[in-house]
């Protein structure tokens, strides 16, 4: 909850920044982007791939441990009958 609240305030700093370079007279749009970019989007898509890596760890755990538990993955195939050789 906390962290979201971190996210949502750095993203929107980085807005502000982006716009008032956008509206400088010395700035520039193409400034306006590179500044979104770099600060914004490249720094919060690495922080969120490393804070989700907990929570990818443990499904991979689960799925793991369901697929060691015996069972082939369940699906419609497993509901059809055998099927019949005639001789």
């Amino acid at each position: 909850m906390f962290l979201n609240l971190v996210v949502l305030g750095w993203a929107y700093v980085v807005l502000m920044m982006a716009a008032a370079e956008a509206m400088s007279p010395q700035g520039s749009w193409l400034g306006a982007l590179v500044t979104l970019l770099l600060y914004g989007v490249l720094p919060l898509s690495i922080v969120g791939y490393i804070l989700a890596t907990p929570a990818r760890k443990r499904a991979r755990a689960l799925r793991e441990q369901a697929d060691a538990g015996g069972h082939a993955p369940g699906g419609p195939a497993e509901k059809l009958p055998a099927e019949r050789i005639e001789p």
